[in-house]
């Protein structure tokens, strides 16, 4: 009697994402079903299959609206390095990976561009162009500047990277000390010696507040703060007392609360740069997250562990 084969039929992996970008993506790797959903619509019939779900950038809402209604989620793909609005939120068992390496270089590429306007004085030459002043005068500069990265990150590395570019230093700061990163707790005797001190923790319960008045007040005379991660890091009540002093600068690309209300006291702050949270929003953002995405799914579909997953409160 011959041999009986068995044929076992290779198992696809419903993943859920909310754009067609997505489905492009997600198309090219094996053994995946990328499904597209839109935010805020019922989900398609394919939501009771699904394992992986990959929320809309930035989302804002609770998700445990959507988590409800898929019953065999195992995986949530962010496409932001941010994961605040899911930790504490997520179902038991289910997986949480951000999207970190996806934004880092276009955050550190705002940072440099924030800390040129201030020590060039962009700002005060482009009011003197259109008051027809030619406003000739010396500037600060980068050059020679010491920075100090709380966050040692993707965004913090790729922030130091670039500051050595332009012959600044950088000092990194990360939760714990190791080789070549200074621990949180040293930050009352590291402050004091930085021109610049930019801010890139995750938000979670430890951080919130972290650059309170405290803080401040431990920065020299001059310094400037760059806030390129969630605007709770900072206290605003203690940012704006210091700006409105003169003592220090800031540049901040997130706000608490944020979007900021119009009679906010940040809007006529003295010495502050101030964008709308659009640090990593550029051009190439959404295909780069996606090749984030996409590589984190395959190791999920290959039976792997995805390598941005959160662990604890990060």
């Amino acid at each position: 009697m011959p041999d009986i084969l068995t044929y076992v039929l290779p198992v696809t992996l419903t993943v859920l994402v909310p754009d067609e970008v997505g489905v492009q993506a997600l198309s090219q790797v094996d053994g995946v079903r990328p499904v597209h959903y839109t935010p805020g619509q019922p989900l398609p019939a394919e939501a009771a299959d699904a394992e992986v779900l990959v929320p809309r950038f930035l989302a804002g809402t609770d998700p445990r609206d959507v988590f409800a209604q898929l019953p065999n989620l195992k995986l949530v793909q962010l496409l932001s390095a941010g994961a605040e609005n899911f930790i504490g939120r997520m179902p038991e068992g289910v997986l949480l990976s951000t999207c970190r390496g996806a934004h880092g270089g276009s955050t550190a590429e705002w940072a440099i561009g924030a800390l040129l306007a201030i020590y060039r004085d962009f700002f005060v030459f482009e009011r003197a162009r259109a008051e027809g002043r030619w406003d000739y005068h010396l500037t600060d500069t980068l050059q020679d500047k010491k920075v100090l990265i709380v966050g040692a990150g993707d965004l913090g590395e790729q922030l130091r990277r670039r500051l050595e570019s332009f012959d600044a230093t950088a000092t990194m700061v990360g939760r714990t000390a190791r080789e070549g990163v200074h621990g949180v707790d040293e930050l009352p005797e590291l402050l004091p010696r930085f021109d610049a001190v930019v801010v890139f923790t995750p938000m979670t319960d430890e951080t919130r507040h972290l650059v309170d008045a405290k803080f401040l007040a431990a920065m020299k005379d001059g310094a400037i703060l760059v806030n390129g991660a969630r605007g709770p890091v900072v206290d605003t009540d203690a940012l704006v007392a210091e700006l409105t002093s003169g003592r220090l600068r800031a540049a901040l690309d997130v706000t608490d609360p944020e979007p900021l209300p119009a009679d906010h006291p940040l809007w006529t702050a003295p010495g502050l740069f101030l964008t709308p949270h659009v640090a990593g929003s550029c051009t190439g953002h959404t295909r780069r997250a996606y090749a984030v995405v996409a590589a984190e799914v395959a190791r999920y579909a290959a039976g792997e562990r995805p390598r941005n997953l959160v662990t604890g409160t990060y």
